[in-house]
């Protein structure tokens, strides 16, 4: 049995402007101020995630959620582009925080487009914020764009040559491109073998319903073309007052390149690199990440 099973887990659903989320407390929210775990994609779900609420056993309760458009939340294949905007995902996170009423004192990791969310999240200044954690995240998507380019160019060149046609073409829905694409994503995103279930459970619940991701990323990450390409805040990044830890693998399509505007622009940042990880290392280095992560919650729990 692992640390989740062990704890009580609490499922509900929230309403609001038309729309359902749904969300996992694991853990009782009268203990340690509570962590909200904003996935990534966008478009992602929840599921390979989980592993951080194991971060419940300590006494601190841990919420999941599926962001609107995802997973167990509702989906709106019909809305239009305009539709899908930061200010959405910002509106739902402040409205998931009110309804657990835990607005007075929480905590925010964000992981990957849930790091920019985060980082989002802070520029409001919210008053019950005690710290935020920025996993695997860019703050400009041009900057992650050229760091992927120069990623796939050190591909094998048969992979290199797949990607650059269907990403010149459009044609990313084939197995050829799959398969080039698995490639980048065994050095670059999980380097476990295989992939853990929780891993495709996402990758299944994205490829199942791809509005959100294709709209505000495009038919590829390592080649965004949606509405996230121009999205960079790292002019603002000093207007950030909340403690944040910034987190990486070394092998991450979050290069070291990406991160460091983070690390270097919000004041007092703390950066730790995971050695042996790409962009999963609550994966890849699960109880280091685990021990990383608690420890710099509870310097801020006051």
């Amino acid at each position: 049995m692992t640390e989740i099973e062990a704890t009580t887990a609490t499922e509900g659903r929230m309403a609001w402007d038309r729309h359902e989320t749904w969300f996992q407390v694991v853990g009782h929210l009268r203990g340690a101020p509570p962590l909200v775990i904003a996935h990534g994609g966008p478009g992602a779900t929840h599921d390979y995630l989980t592993s951080i609420a194991d971060l419940a056993a300590t006494g601190r309760a841990c919420v999941l959620y599926d962001q609107v458009g995802n997973g167990k939340s509702s989906h709106h294949p019909d809305a239009s582009s305009g539709f899908w905007t930061v200010d959405l995902f910002l509106r739902e996170l402040d409205l998931l925080i009110e309804h657990l009423h835990i607005a007075g004192s929480y905590h925010l990791l964000g992981q990957s487009w849930g790091g920019m969310l985060a980082m989002e999240h802070a520029l409001r200044h919210p008053a019950g914020l005690r710290s935020i954690v920025v996993a695997d995240a860019p703050a400009s998507t041009r900057l992650w764009a050229q760091e992927a380019s120069r990623l796939m160019s050190e591909l094998p060149a048969d992979v290199r040559a797949v990607l650059d046609r269907a990403h010149s073409t459009g044609e990313t829905d084939t197995p050829a491109y799959e398969e080039a694409a698995s490639v980048y994503y065994r050095r670059h995103v999980c380097r476990v073998v295989p992939t853990p279930p929780e891993v495709e459970r996402t990758f299944g619940a994205l490829h199942g319903d791809p509005t959100v991701y294709s709209t505000m990323v495009g038919p590829s990450e390592m080649n965004p073309t949606g509405t996230l390409k121009d999205w960079d805040i790292t002019n603002r990044l000093s207007d950030i007052s909340t403690p944040t830890l910034v987190l990486s693998g070394r092998y991450d399509e979050a290069t070291p390149r990406v991160v460091r505007p983070i690390a270097e622009g919000i004041p007092g940042a703390e950066w730790v690199i995971f050695e042996a990880s790409s962009h999963m290392p609550h994966i890849e280095e699960k109880n280091r990440y685990l021990q990383v992560v608690g420890d710099f919650l509870a310097r801020y729990d006051r």
